[in-house]
């Protein structure tokens, strides 16, 4: 565990929404650092199943939790991906602010980052059953509550811009399954 709060921790994920777990998280590694960066990974990716919502939707709904939510600096970044490993980290070093340690599960971010010398912390997962961004498209998909699965705001958000009606149009022409 981190005893130092002179930290800056970095946070990659796809945000596919961003949910109650995502949010929990970030609150846990603020505890221990300073500051967070959070990635948003496979920036370039939308209107699929997987990944309906923009980059640019997807900073605004982090930012807008975020910002009455959380009392320390953060960064948001959206991140493309890059189809070589080797590369990944380096790739994300030249977007983001200087940070000094990871929080991640994934097993392969968790040996890139290690490979190139940095503190890799792993992280708790808060209802993992119930709050995960395929749980909740499939749930919206369904016509299910999932709502209360999100922050307010992300809720708000995802119904101004039509999002539950985009996943059902997604899915009417995607060959892809929830």
């Amino acid at each position: 565990m981190l005893t130092d709060n002179n930290m800056r921790a970095l946070l990659v994920g796809r945000f596919q929404p961003f949910h109650n777990g995502h949010l929990n998280l970030v609150e846990k590694i603020l505890e221990k650092s300073d500051s967070i960066i959070i990635v948003i990974g496979s920036a370039q990716h939308s209107y699929t199943l997987e990944n309906p919502f923009t980059a640019g939707e997807r900073l605004e709904m982090i930012s807008a939790v975020l910002k009455e939510s959380v009392h320390k600096d953060f960064y948001i970044v959206p991140v493309e991906d890059v189809d070589s490993n080797s590369i990944w980290v380096s790739h994300i070093e030249t977007l983001v602010p200087k940070f000094d340690v990871i929080f991640t599960n994934n097993p392969l971010v968790r040996t890139l980052f290690l490979d190139k010398g940095y503190k890799v912390e792993s992280t708790s997962l808060h209802d993992r059953s119930d709050l995960s961004g395929t749980n909740i498209r499939k749930k919206m998909l369904k016509g299910e509550h999932w709502e209360q699965l999100v922050p307010v705001q992300i809720s708000k958000y995802i119904k101004q811009i039509g999002g539950v009606k985009r996943i059902a149009m997604i899915a009417k022409s995607d060959k892809a399954t929830l």
